[in-house]
């Protein structure tokens, strides 16, 4: 968990002081995602920022309890399908059933290379994983995949001439142009080697008024992630130009594979999410 210390501010107030180099004034949209899921790796800026979300979307709890049953899923299908190396990027704060632990489950000699650009993900992904050498953390912004497939770290733990499962699991939604985002996924899509598969999550509007979009892109505007551009079915589509998709396709991501007992929830008004996973033959 987060060390964190308060302070008495100039206002009388308890003021929230994080580890060195975070900036606690911020909001994080991996601390808002932790505290969405339940976590106490979050600032009273994050909890603030999320709440308002919760406003704004009153499915957004169970939005990122979603994702997360997305990911156990998509991981497995990868490792049954003879995928034994992962490259999460954009993975977060370590929660429950992250993709380390289901693809050593269902293959113990899986690796995994998870990547990030927030300071708590990076330090509490490596603490966590100190003593497992099948696992790194690697800091990369996924604006840059070059960078990214160029980090020498990264090509010394997987081999890109074998089989990669990639995982851009609710993270391309902060890539502002979609020319932008299809050149990112085009250019890791050509350094996968035949039999890899890729599994995208992405929000979509919902049945959000226009006035609650609005507002969504201001709370945004304010987090480390600085804009969110939901995309249309049509639109997520093309991401997946080049790769087969396995059924049932693109769907709402609840609807992606769902396990026999997972309960059937009421609909809450909101955003929805698109989910798919596609195989490089």
């Amino acid at each position: 968990m987060i060390n964190v210390r308060a302070h008495q501010g100039q206002d009388g107030m308890k003021k929230e002081q994080g580890p060195p180099g975070i900036d606690v004034t911020v909001p994080s949209v991996a601390r808002i995602y932790d505290y969405l899921l339940g976590g106490k790796d979050n600032f009273a800026v994050d909890r603030a920022a999320a709440e308002k979300l919760i406003e704004l979307t009153p499915n957004a709890r169970e939005g990122v309890r979603t994702n997360r049953r997305f990911i156990r899923r998509a991981v497995t299908l990868m490792a049954r399908e003879g995928i034994r190396q992962f490259l999460d990027i954009g993975a977060g704060l370590p929660t429950q059933e992250n993709v380390h632990q289901v693809a050593l489950r269902e293959a113990p000699d899986s690796r995994v290379v998870y990547v990030d650009n927030d300071p708590i993900v990076l330090a509490h992904g490596r603490a966590l994983l100190a003593d497992n050498s099948q696992t790194i953390v690697v800091d990369g912004d996924l604006r840059e995949p070059e960078a990214i497939l160029g980090d020498p770290r990264i090509n010394e733990h997987i081999d890109f001439g074998k089989p990669v499962g990639l995982l851009m699991v609710a993270v391309l939604h902060f890539v502002p142009g979609t020319e932008d985002a299809e050149r990112i996924v085009a250019t890791l899509r050509d350094r996968l080697a035949p039999g890899s598969a890729m599994a995208i999550s992405h929000l979509s509007y919902g049945d959000l008024d226009e006035e609650k979009i609005r507002e969504g892109r201001e709370l945004y505007k304010n987090t480390s992630a600085g804009a969110v551009t939901p995309r249309t079915h049509a639109e997520l589509l093309r991401f997946f130009d080049g790769f087969d998709l396995v059924e049932p396709g693109l769907v709402v991501t609840e609807q992606w594979r769902p396990e026999p007992d997972e309960p059937k929830l009421p609909r809450i008004p909101g955003v929805d999410g698109y989910a798919g996973v596609g195989l490089l033959r």
